[in-house]
């Protein structure tokens, strides 16, 4: 076995933990982006309403701040495994698009009575719809292309392999 191939498996990871890892991180830059966008009023809707259903003073703190974050990168992970059990195979970023447009559309045309705080979308400014329009579609597409990108490479490896074998 060359050393090449020994340092690949030696450090790859699992499609399946890398989605994982992929959510928690859309999660957490999305949120900071949120955070950022929200700031300069990009967008009437703060990432801090996921704490809606809570009460207390931390939840304008420091401490609200880094929960919200880590909620989200939570929530994240699931979003991100949702496409890996759907989706992974496809190789087209329009998937990712697609997934993100698609979570875009279930968050405020469909849940967003039982979500606190979140209006029907055509409720807010332009300015607020447009924003969350393009950051879901970042967001789909992020997930989308690493975990689609990360399954193809896996794929090419096993193929390699087999045919190093024969």
């Amino acid at each position: 076995m060359g050393k090449e191939k020994e340092a690949v498996i030696k450090y790859q990871m699992s499609v399946l933990k890398l989605a994982c890892v992929t959510g928690f991180v859309a999660g957490v830059f999305g949120t900071l982006f949120g955070f950022f966008v929200h700031y300069f009023n990009f967008t009437e809707i703060s990432p801090k309403v996921i704490l809606t259903p809570f009460s207390g003073k931390w939840t304008a703190s420091w401490l609200g701040f880094v929960i919200t974050v880590v909620l989200y990168g939570l929530i994240s992970i699931v979003v991100a495994l949702l496409y890996y059990m759907a989706l992974r195979k496809q190789k087209s970023l329009v998937w990712g698009a697609l997934y993100g447009l698609l979570i875009f559309i279930i968050i405020f045309l469909v849940l967003y009575p039982i979500i606190p705080d979140v209006k029907w979308l055509f409720h807010y400014k332009f300015n607020t719809i447009a924003t969350e329009f393009c950051f879901f579609l970042i967001y789909g597409l992020f997930i989308g292309y690493s975990i689609s990108y990360e399954f193809e490479e896996q794929l090419n490896w096993s193929n390699v392999d087999q045919k190093q074998e024969s």
